[in-house]
C-alpha cells in the first residue's frame, strides 16, 4: 500500500509559503527565480553542499528544492543559547568563506533579474545577502548550510560579509539582540574580530563597522523603496519596524567598539 505524503508548512520567514513535501521544499517563485536557480546549480556543480539543490518547477508553479536535513530556529524568541556560541560563529565564517570561494567564478545569465535589483559586473560576487541565524540549518551543533536564497544578488564580498556579521556577532540594536537572547555586549569587539579572522578579513575593526553601517543603511533604504513600490513583503517589513530598527542599529554602531583597540 502506498501512503500519500502530505505537505508540511515550514515555520519562520517573512514571506512564508514554503512547505516540505517528502525530501523536497516547494516555494513560490518570482522573476528572480531563474537567476537564483542558475546560482544554485553552479554551487552544486562545484560540489558545494551548504545550499539546496534545484529540482525544477512543480505543477503548481512552485520551485522544487532539496530539503536541508536539520533544524532551524524558526520564528521563536529568544533563540537557543548555542546560536550565539563561538562554535556557531566559527562555522558560519567557514561557510561564508567557502561560499565566496565557490561563487567567485559564477557569471550570472545575461539579463538576470534579482529580487532587490542590482547588476553584476566583474569584481562583484552574487552574495546570499541574508545568511542570518533565521536562515541557517543545523544538525545538532553542526551547521548544514543556509536556505532562502531569494535575496541573492550582486554585491561585494565585504558587503555580504558585513550583513552576515551583523546577524551573528551580533551587531543589531541592543533591544533587538536582547530579545533574541544575546546580552554579552562587552564581548562584541572580540566576537567580531574572531569572526573576521576566521573568514580571513584582516582589516581594521572601525573600518569594517563603516562597511556594516553602509550595508544596513542600504537594506533599510531597500525596504522603504520596495514598500513604496507596493511589494507586500516589504510593506509588512516596513510596518513591523524593520527599517527603523536598522536605523537604530546604525546609531548604536559607534558604541560597539567603545574601549576596544582598532586592531
Amino acid at each position: 500500500m502506498i501512503t500519500a505524503v502530505s505537505e508540511q508548512k515550514l515555520p519562520g520567514g517573512n514571506a512564508g509559503g514554503a512547505v516540505r513535501l517528502g525530501a523536497t521544499v516547494r516555494r513560490p517563485i518570482g522573476p528572480w527565480t531563474p537567476a537564483v536557480h542558475a546560482l544554485l546549480r553552479h554551487l552544486r556543480s562545484r560540489g558545494f553542499a551548504g545550499s539546496p539543490q534545484v529540482y525544477g518547477i512543480d505543477a503548481q508553479g512552485r520551485e522544487i528544492l532539496s530539503y536541508l536535513e536539520g533544524d532551524a530556529i524558526g520564528a521563536s524568541r529568544p533563540w537557543p543559547a548555542w546560536v550565539h556560541s563561538e562554535s556557531a560563529l566559527d562555522q558560519v565564517a567557514d561557510w561564508l568563506r567557502s561560499y565566496h570561494q565557490t561563487v567567485a567564478d559564477f557569471v550570472p545569465p545575461e539579463g538576470a533579474i534579482w529580487r532587490e535589483g542590482g547588476v553584476w559586473r566583474p569584481g562583484l560576487i552574487i552574495g546570499h545577502n541574508d545568511a542570518a541565524p533565521y536562515n541557517a540549518c543545523w544538525r545538532g551543533d553542526r551547521l548544514q548550510g543556509f536556505f532562502d536564497w531569494d535575496l541573492a544578488a550582486p554585491i561585494t564580498r565585504e558587503g555580504d560579509l558585513a550583513f552576515t556579521a551583523f546577524g551573528w556577532v551580533p551587531l543589531h540594536a541592543r533591544n533587538v539582540v536582547a530579545a533574541e537572547g544575546f546580552t554579552d555586549f562587552a564581548a562584541r569587539p572580540r566576537r567580531l574580530r574572531r569572526f573576521l579572522d576566521r573568514y580571513g578579513w584582516s582589516g581594521n575593526l572601525f573600518d569594517f563597522l563603516a562597511i556594516v553601517d553602509s550595508r544596513i543603511g542600504s537594506v533599510a533604504d531597500t525596504i522603504r523603496r520596495l514598500a513604496a513600490a507596493g511589494d507586500p513583503l516589504y510593506g509588512a517589513m516596513l510596518s513591523a519596524g524593520s527599517a527603523d530598527g536598522l536605523e537604530q542599529a546604525r546609531r548604536e554602531l559607534p558604541d560597539v567598539l567603545a574601549g576596544a583597540t582598532t586592531e
